[in-house]
Formats: C-alpha cells, structure tokens, sequence
C-alpha cells in the first residue's frame, strides 16, 4: 500500500504516459523497487509499465543494465554518471520509451564527506534526451529517503512525457 501522495503521482505520470503511448521501465538501486511498485499498485498500469529492474549491486548494474566497469569505477555507485547509465541501459534493454534511475545512500550507514546519507542521484531518458539530477536529503530516515526519492522519480518521469 502507498500513500496518497505517492499515489497521486503514479497516478499522474500513468495518465500522461497512458495519453502519449509512452511505456515506462525502472531502473532502481537505493529505492529496491518502490518506484515500481508505486506504478503497479494503480490497476491497469499493465499498459504503461513495460518492467522494473532492481540492480543493487555493481555487478547487477553492469550485468543488467550495461553500466560500464570504467564509470562506476571512477565515479561509484552514487553519481551522476551511474544513474545516466542506468537509464540508457534500461531504455536500450527494454520494450520501453521512457526510463527513470535512482541510485543513492539511503542510510542510516554507508555515507561519508563526499557522498553522505541522503545523496541520491536520478536520471531519466526518453529517446536522446537525457536529464539527471542530484537531491541531497540529508539524514532524515532510510525510509523517508525512499519514499522522497519515488516522488523525485515519478516527477521527473511526468516531466519528460509532457515534453
């Protein structure tokens, strides 16, 4: 079960994908799936959700998604030029238009200096359009980082289907 503002914006980034065509996939590390999950909570989202990937880890990230060993080697997991891998991985290995990937510290560990808990990098890709963004959360609870990080997402999804 999601909660009403979760809700509302699956439900959005539904009508708008559902009015242009647009099939979605997910890209997901630090969200495990929520975004996913936001979208087939909602019936009939079976013709917008094209799949949903959980890639965890490094190696489900090149595996998976074709992350190159190079940029997550010299940027991590939790940069910018992951998460704009993921979603042209995600975009290129599905049936979908659209992706979006999230992939961050969560916490209440794994932070540090650099990148601290809370610091979650999104990318979404439509064709060659790609946007990325970073949110700096702060250390406000594993669970409300994730559940930030699916509005951010689900946002970013309805931005580039308006487009």
């Amino acid at each position: 079960m999601i909660d009403t503002q979760v809700r509302a914006a699956a439900e959005r980034v539904l009508d708008l994908c559902r009015g242009r065509g647009l099939k979605v996939v997910t890209a997901e590390s630090c969200t495990g799936g929520l975004v996913a999950g936001a979208l087939t909570d909602i019936a009939g989202s079976s013709d917008v959700v094209d799949c949903g990937l959980v890639t965890y880890s490094n190696a489900a990230k090149e595996h998976l998604l074709g992350v190159p060993a190079h940029v997550l080697g010299k940027h991590g997991a939790v940069s910018r030029e992951t998460a704009e891998a993921m979603a042209q991985g995600a975009l290129k290995r599905s049936g979908a238009d659209l992706a979006v990937a999230i992939t961050g510290i969560a916490g209440p560990g794994g932070g540090s200096a650099e990148k601290p808990v809370g610091l979650v990098h999104f990318a979404v890709a439509r064709g060659s359009t790609l946007k990325a963004r970073e949110q700096r959360f702060g250390d406000i609870g594993r669970s409300e980082v994730r559940r930030l990080s699916v509005l951010v997402a689900l946002a970013m999804v309805a931005e580039l289907a308006e487009a």
